[in-house]
C-alpha cells in the first residue's frame, strides 16, 4: 500500500513538472551580448545551439555563458528595446 502512495506522488510530480518551463539567458562572453531561450541543444563539436526568442533567430556558439533565469527576467529580457547589448 506504501509503495501504491509513493507511485501516485511519483506520478503527479512527474505531471507537475511536465508543464514547467526552464528559462535561460545565454551570453557570448566575447561580445557581452546576451540571448534568451527556453530550449538548449549541445553540438557534437561542442557548441550550443538555441533559437533566440527576441529575434527568432537560430543562434550557434563556440563559447557561452549559460545561465538560468526566473521567468520574470526572462520575460523582461525578451521585451526589453536593447538587443542584448550590455549596459557600460
Amino acid at each position: 500500500m506504501k509503495s501504491l502512495h509513493y507511485a501516485a506522488a511519483l506520478a503527479g510530480a512527474a505531471l507537475l513538472s511536465a508543464g514547467c518551463t526552464t528559462y535561460y539567458q545565454v551570453r557570448e562572453p566575447a561580445g557581452g551580448r546576451a540571448y534568451y531561450t527556453t530550449d538548449i541543444e549541445e553540438t557534437k563539436a561542442g557548441s550550443v545551439k538555441f533559437t533566440d526568442e527576441k529575434s527568432g533567430s537560430t543562434i550557434t556558439l563556440q563559447n557561452s555563458e549559460i545561465r538560468e533565469i526566473p521567468k520574470e527576467e526572462y520575460e523582461k529580457g525578451i521585451t526589453s528595446s536593447a538587443p542584448g547589448v550590455p549596459k557600460k
